[in-house]
């Protein structure tokens, strides 16, 4: 794999540590500045939702620069939210640093896919989107304990002072590995027509209820671990750290998996999803199980991530940069979604494991949508390729038609 996919990785693993870094500091952030914690866990929502918002704005005010020039613009945002977050003496302060923050997270990770899978050849790009994804799993494992450790021991904003150095040398390994690219050619209307086709709001729909079934339970995980399966605080965090090392894999093998046939992957790890999703609501009431559970979860969970931005830039091919974006804005709708929900079951009254079916409901409603995608490339396909052999009337022989069906197939193991 090309070096410039580790610049990528670091630029990933700074922004994914700023965004669930707060998570562990919420209790430090509420006391200094006064608030209640769920105000302060306001913090994580609004992250969120700026992400929703600010994927296609600074995807589409970035549409005319060459893309290594605009990972790099998109670096000094984020190295500018978290400086302003480091210095807040309040709380609005501090809001508007991890918007500002918010607001290049999904234009990153969408032109940065863009740009892993063009340093690649073709049967290796949902690999190399992994690759760069892996510095978002990497701070779930290692960044968010030790930048929660960190703002626990010196204060909660040497944990920004630490993340905005992480962003500068994020600028440093794009300026210096990331080949420089020309500006695309393609205008920001084409951009925004992909929007019209109906494969591209499917694998919006995909990612935002597949990924939604991971946050449902994930929200809830330490209280389940805690109240159900009766693991002390201290030892939640290890389990953390285990569910991180599984992301690790998961991500590696849905890469993998997605290169060599990119639907299927999908149908059988939402589906494995929703069966773990399931069993979960059992296994978290002895200890043993629990952990392996948690293990799998980890595992299954972030493989759908490569598969899932794969298939929505194949079907936005042409002007994928705005669709990956979207898509971004996409895992995280569903991340609040899955959240919401889950919360709503705990607040009905069904317990902690309750969040578990919920995400198996989501995983099953990712499947569906995947099928009925998959069914609409069956029918589309043949429609595409069949005024061919008509467009040489006359040629008794039709010599030139036999190559057709091999295309055919070939697409239909790429898509």
């Amino acid at each position: 794999m090309p070096i410039a996919l580790l610049a990528l990785a670091i630029g990933a693993f700074g922004i994914g540590t700023t965004e669930f870094v707060i998570v562990g500091l919420l209790p430090n952030v509420a006391g200094d500045l006064g608030v209640s914690i769920p105000t302060a866990g306001l913090l994580v929502s609004g992250y969120a939702l700026s992400v929703v918002v600010g994927a296609p704005l600074m995807t589409a005010a970035g549409s005319r620069l060459p893309r290594k020039t605009m990972l790099v613009a998109l670096m000094c945002v984020f190295i500018a939210g978290n400086l302003l977050c480091a210095v807040a003496e309040n709380y609005t302060l501090l809001m508007v640093g991890r918007v500002v923050a918010a607001l290049c997270h999904g234009a990153f990770f969408g032109i940065g896919s863009v740009v892993a899978s063009d340093l690649v050849p073709p049967n290796r790009r949902a690999s190399a989107i992994a690759l760069m994804f892996t510095g978002l799993t990497v701070a779930n494992v290692l960044g968010v304990p030790l930048g929660t450790a960190l703002g626990q021991h010196l204060g909660w904003r040497s944990t920004f002072w630490a993340v905005t150095a992480l962003g500068v040398l994020g600028v440093l390994g794009v300026t210096a590995l990331v080949p420089g690219q020309p500006a695309p050619t393609t205008d920001i209307r084409r951009e925004l027509g992909v929007f019209r086709r109906p494969q591209v709001w499917l694998a919006l729909a995909m990612t935002t209820f597949g990924f939604g079934g991971v946050f449902a339970s994930f929200t809830y995980v330490a209280p389940m671990m805690a109240e159900v399966t009766g693991f002390q605080p201290g030892t939640v965090t290890w389990l953390l750290v285990l569910f991180g090392a599984g992301l690790c894999v998961g991500n590696v093998l849905g890469g993998r998996a997605a290169d060599h046939r990119l639907m299927p992957s999908l149908y059988v790890i939402l589906s494995v999803l929703a069966v773990v999703l399931v069993a979960f609501t059992f296994t978290a009431h002895w200890k043993l199980p629990a952990v392996i559970t948690i293990a799998l979860f980890g595992i299954a969970g972030f493989a759908t991530v490569p598969p899932l931005q794969m298939r929505v830039m194949t079907k936005a091919d042409g002007a994928p940069a705005m669709a990956s974006a979207a898509n971004i804005g996409a895992f995280n709708l569903g991340n609040a979604l899955g959240a919401w929900l889950g919360g709503l079951a705990i607040d009905g009254g069904l317990g902690y494991t309750a969040p578990n079916l919920v995400g198996a409901a989501l995983a099953a409603a990712g499947l569906a949508v995947a099928v009925v995608s998959g069914l609409l490339d069956r029918t589309t396909r043949p429609a595409r390729s069949a005024p061919e052999p008509t467009s040489r009337p006359g040629a008794a022989p039709q010599p030139e038609p036999t190559p057709q069906p091999a295309t055919t197939r070939k697409i239909e193991v790429q898509g």
